[in-house]
């Protein structure tokens, strides 16, 4: 038998099969498929011309299939096995985010897979965040949390036998892949019944709702499944005529000409019937169907513009108005690729044309790329950008859990105790994106 299956074909699994569960789990999240998938061919149709570009930077085969999830863990090692099983389906822990400047007690890290390749075949990616039971002011009810998660174990054995094996062996067959991913699913199933009675939920509730969420129920139950739409502003007017009611406001940048980081909305969490300890029935909001329209990565130099315009716009009650007022703050943002390439606000991935490359020896290290491109030689397509914004996340939780503004007197930045729960440093999200420009520089002889 051979262990040869590759991470990206057990990823692959992994994400067709969350997305058939989180379809049956919340119907609602069929119907939002249904509506990017409208969305995006509307798009492409009217866009020869995006189309194209999709198609040349590899952007166009993943579009269908790109998923990013939301889960939320209560214990380091909880999130240390995470590591190791995803590891397995080559998605690595990318970026530190602390929720708790907006009144989310967790902080977080993006599991995703890093590598061209892997980006092009399948980009799933999960946003895990951790419980931070020090910002439960309340010591005896942070203790009782604490009692509660360490009762509980959220991983099937099978799960843990099989995640051994492959650390054994190195690899699975495809029998054995097939079983892994049925098992890690396990994980992230929705259970309706609490492990605590009305009462603890109630208090635990009361701490803030997201601490409810981690510590009531057996497992880290997937809270959103997110697809990509090439117009997220047409999604946001359609959803009513879908049955879906949108969030007021869509999150982030204003919409562009040619798009950066990422902008999203959603729809608002269901209230869903759950049974706590003692049979006693209640409900539960956590689960809620979000949708993302992905652009460019930006430099640290373009992302400190983008931070500095964006605390500039503030936040706005209709979306209408805040968009407007979006657009015109963000004049100051250059919205033309040649002006972000030499202001260095952006990263792009290049690649010679084929009069490049006959004349590729005439290309020397250090070269000015704008110049090979208007010499026709080099063609330039911006990277997309993989990871999450901080305020947009915690904006997102915020305003779908009854937008509750809780402040932490503790909430300032715990990365070193988050890196000591995950077992390694995340990466840096600036360095993969350079990383991956530099690459591309190599291959033309830029660099």
């Amino acid at each position: 038998m051979k262990n040869n299956v590759v991470a990206d074909d057990i990823r692959e699994l992994f994400s067709q099969a969350m997305s058939q569960m989180y379809q049956q789990e919340v119907p609602q999240y069929g119907t939002l498929l249904e509506l990017v998938a409208d969305v995006n061919l509307s798009v492409l149709e009217k866009s020869p011309k995006l189309h194209e570009q999709l198609a040349n930077a590899g952007e166009l085969a993943r579009l269908n299939v790109e998923r990013h999830g939301a889960i939320r863990v209560g214990t380091a090692q909880e999130l240390a096995t995470l590591r190791r099983i995803f590891a397995i389906m080559g998605m690595h822990p990318v970026g530190y985010y602390d929720l708790s400047q907006a009144g989310v007690p967790v902080h977080s890290t993006a599991f995703r897979p890093i590598d061209d390749a892997a980006l092009a075949r399948n980009p799933f990616r999960l946003f895990t965040s951790l419980l931070r039971p020090e910002l439960i002011e309340d010591t005896l009810l942070r203790q009782q949390a604490l009692d509660i998660l360490a009762q509980r174990d959220i991983f099937t054995a099978r799960c843990r036998e099989l995640l051994a094996l492959h650390e054994q062996q190195q690899g699975f067959s495809a029998q054995q892949a097939q079983e892994f991913v049925n098992e890690v699913l396990e994980t992230f199933r929705w259970h309706s019944h609490a492990t605590v009675d009305a009462a603890t939920y109630g208090a635990l509730h009361q701490a803030h709702r997201l601490v409810a969420d981690v510590v009531c129920f057996r497992g880290c139950h997937i809270n959103h499944l997110t697809p990509r739409t090439l117009d997220i502003d047409r999604v946001q007017a359609m959803m009513p005529q879908y049955g879906i009611t949108p969030k007021a406001v869509i999150e982030g940048p204003p919409r562009r000409e040619h798009p950066v980081l990422l902008r999203q909305t959603s729809f608002r969490a269901l209230e869903e019937q759950i049974v706590f300890s003692g049979d006693s029935p209640g409900t539960h909001t956590a689960r809620f169907g979000e949708i993302e329209q992905r652009g460019m990565a930006l430099t640290p130099k373009g992302r400190a513009l983008y931070d500095r315009l964006l605390f500039e716009a503030g936040s706005g009650e209709d979306n209408l108005t805040h968009q407007l007022h979006l657009q015109d703050v963000f004049q100051s943002f250059p919205d033309d690729e040649c002006e972000i390439m030499r202001q260095q606000l952006g990263y792009f991935r290049y690649r010679l044309t084929p009069v490049g490359e006959g004349h590729r020896h005439a290309i020397r290290p250090g070269d000015d790329a704008w110049h090979l491109i208007e010499r026709g030689w080099l063609e330039a397509h911006p990277i997309t950008y993989e990871d999450f914004l901080p305020v947009s996340a915690a904006g997102i939780f915020q305003s779908n859990l009854g937008d509750q503004t809780k402040t932490f007197s503790a909430g300032h930045a715990s990365r070193e105790s988050f890196i000591a729960a995950l077992g390694c440093p995340p990466l840096d999200e600036f360095a993969l994106y350079q990383e991956a420009e530099n690459r591309s520089k190599r291959r033309c002889g830029l660099l």
